[in-house]
């Protein structure tokens, strides 16, 4: 969008109309060192053959072959790859020992107009920064015309 050899506008002034630092325009990505690129070898070797390493896992097992890295380092690197490790995760579906389970309470009720019956449900979103809570609330008025 910023054009070197404009006849009115410096490159500053093309930067500033887009709002971005002019640095950012001489900015040239640099890439990653030969030594991350060998350290990606070895997670990778490393997570086919155990899946469910995770990064504090890898930082061990590299730590134990004499690599001095991090798990800052790791993070950010399986994070570049991709990776993701395979675990079991809590499966909050299942109601625990000694739960009260709750009768059905609309069951024989004819649901005919608006505002009778109302119904909500919640889900977890995991986010690449953290996650989100997803709530939807809705009416369950059946005399309603339908799209299909």
């Amino acid at each position: 969008m910023i054009e070197r050899d404009h006849p009115d506008l410096s490159i500053g002034q093309q930067c500033a109309l887009l709002s971005i630092p002019r640095s950012s325009f001489y900015y040239t990505p640099q890439g990653e060192t030969e030594q991350h690129l060998d350290l990606m070898r070895l997670i990778d070797v490393q997570f086919l053959e155990t899946p469910f390493f995770g990064v504090r896992q890898m930082t061990w097992h590299l730590r134990n072959e004499d690599h001095a890295v991090n798990e800052k380092r790791i993070r950010r690197l399986m994070r570049l790859m991709g990776l993701m490790p395979i675990y079991q995760k809590p499966n909050t579906s299942k109601p625990a020992k000694g739960h009260k389970t709750y009768p059905y309470l609309l069951r024989g009720l004819r649901v005919d107009r608006p505002n009778q019956v109302w119904c909500v449900d919640i889900t977890y979103l995991p986010m690449r920064r953290g996650f989100l809570y997803l709530v939807a609330i809705m009416d369950w008025d059946m005399s309603a015309p339908r799209s299909s």
